[in-house]
């Protein structure tokens, strides 16, 4: 009984070696990485109808691409090239449909501009996209507002430095929740309009884009590779101009719900 014991104990004893050599040599792959130090908050937009949200990776808004707001801002519509900017992806405010959103007035501007604008989503991206391919890379649409801190921007456009700091900021791009392609389909033409405390100030049509919005994935993607969760502000119309606080803005395109949001 005591051999058979001792012979029990060195099985068990070897067996847990084994055991033991087998988990140090693992691959490294099934032990914990490196671990964020703290979280950063995802950006996401509402998607209308459904219970999920959109993801968003980048922020592209593409300047003075109708052309009397390019004459307004002192540029030829008929020779000047589309150009680009960004904005940070965390600068989104989203704004509910039916609801009045309130919008901080922000620093260090005394010249606080709107721009309504379309908005287009996409669910997928590639370098060098052909234009009759691109708007198949389009998940949905919304209505927007890059707002813009007008001083700002052409203080620093006018000592030829970057004006980020007059468009890259907290709450800069407003917009609504995103309506899938597959209920509204793609936005060609249909009125497009801005009103401030029940005055009409920009009011213009889709069709009087410069460039439509398959040929401005077709040109952002000669220069960056888009993917699924970028987001492109396709311009804006003629006229726009200051807000206050107080002021009440109202958004409207053919199509889509309005979107609403008031100064503070």
């Amino acid at each position: 009984m005591a051999d058979t014991s001792r012979r029990d104990l060195l099985v068990a004893g070897s067996a847990a070696a084994a055991a033991a050599i087998i988990a140090d040599t693992r691959p490294a792959t099934a032990q914990a990485g490196p671990q964020p130090i703290f979280s950063v908050p995802s950006t996401t937009i509402p998607i209308a109808g459904e219970q999920g949200v959109f993801p968003v990776r980048r922020i592209y808004c593409i300047g003075r691409n109708y052309a009397a707001h390019a004459i307004e801002r002192g540029s030829d519509p008929n020779r000047e090239p589309p150009f680009f900017f960004q904005k940070p992806t965390d600068a989104i405010q989203n704004v509910a449909v039916g609801e009045v959103a309130e919008h901080p007035y922000p620093s260090l501007t005394k010249n606080y501009h709107h721009e309504v604008e379309l908005v287009a989503a996409l669910k997928s991206g590639g370098t060098n996209i052909p234009v009759d391919k691109a708007l198949d890379h389009v998940y949905g649409y919304a209505l927007g507002l890059d707002m813009t801190r007008r001083d700002l921007q052409n203080g620093m456009a006018a000592e030829k430095k970057p004006w980020e700091i007059g468009k890259s900021f907290d709450h800069a791009a407003v917009l609504g929740p995103i309506h899938p392609v597959s209920k509204v389909g793609h936005f060609t033409k249909g009125a497009i309009s801005l009103a401030v405390n029940g005055t009409v100030r920009q009011n213009s049509d889709l069709t009087k884009m410069i460039w439509s919005v398959a040929e401005q994935i077709a040109k952002l993607s000669e220069a960056f590779e888009l993917k699924a969760g970028d987001i492109i502000y396709s311009g804006t119309p003629e006229n726009v101009g200051p807000v206050v606080k107080g002021d009440v803005l109202l958004c409207k395109l053919e199509g889509l719900p309005d979107m609403s949001i008031r100064i503070v």
